[in-house]
């Protein structure tokens, strides 16, 4: 089953998708200028074609760091891979235990327990700076989802998964990549909301992430993976904080996915 891919279907109308006009035109968008949102919410989306040669993303927004929420465990799994690859070995049954949940429902004591296993924040620093990413920096002991990331180092993530230098080795194995797809290939179906709003029905991976800060009841919400439009592949990473609400979180990762696609695939 490992290499099982299923398509993550699209979001339907309903509370969690925007029911008014779009808050963010192509026109408007640039990366000069931040997309900004009503009340304190900000977002930044990145976007990277794969079927070209460009190397870096499309940026919209101010691409500055934002708390991970849940998509840090795309990241953690990476690092669980990676280390087992070091020690030539698969994932343990126990840590595949842990991985699938994590990923496919987002389960949080999974989440605890292979951020203990991969040695929290230095495990993840370590990781990181062989997978490309060089703008993450990991939550404070237990607290991985106050891990701090940008759109950028999301992507630079997801090519370390969904597209590996075509020279030189690359960090991830072939059977760890095929792994960390065939999970976010398959998330709940209710979680398959976030940057698939932007693409087909099929060839759909991703992990979103979500948070209520306690001392502002304001939420984090993000959506980070690779999504196809009209036969192409693209990955794309929205992310947001300062949310009222989390279907006002969601509402805007959406809009803003769909945006800043339709603008990087007309350029």
């Amino acid at each position: 089953m490992l290499n099982r891919l299923r398509s993550v279907p699209r979001p339907k109308t309903g509370a969690l998708l925007v029911s008014a006009a779009a808050l963010l035109s192509a026109g408007t968008l640039g990366a000069a200028a931040p997309a900004q949102a009503q009340d304190a919410s900000r977002v930044t989306a990145a976007v990277l074609p794969l079927d070209g040669a460009r190397q870096e993303p499309f940026v919209y927004g101010a691409d500055v760091p934002y708390d991970t929420a849940s998509i840090i465990k795309v990241d953690i799994l990476a690092t669980a891979l990676l280390q087992a690859q070091d020690a030539g070995r698969s994932l343990t049954a126990q840590e595949r235990a842990w991985a699938e949940p994590m990923i496919r429902d987002s389960d949080n004591a999974a989440a605890n327990a292979l951020w203990r296993r991969i040695g929290r924040a230095p495990g993840l620093a370590a990781a990181n700076k062989r997978l490309g990413l060089t703008e993450t920096k990991g939550g404070p002991g237990a607290k991985w989802g106050l891990t701090r990331t940008t759109a950028s180092d999301q992507i630079r993530l997801l090519r370390a998964v969904f597209d590996p230098p075509k020279t030189g080795p690359a960090a991830l194995s072939e059977k760890s990549r095929a792994y960390i797809r065939s999970l976010m290939g398959d998330v709940a179906d209710e979680q398959a909301w976030g940057v698939s709003a932007a693409g087909s029905a099929s060839g759909t991976a991703l992990k979103n992430g979500w948070l209520e800060r306690n001392t502002t009841g304001l939420w984090d919400v993000n959506s980070v993976g690779r999504i196809t439009v009209g036969g192409h592949p693209y990955l794309v990473a929205v992310l947001s904080d300062g949310n009222a609400s989390m279907s006002d979180g969601v509402s805007l990762v959406q809009r803003t996915a769909r945006t800043a696609v339709a603008s990087a695939s007309g350029s």
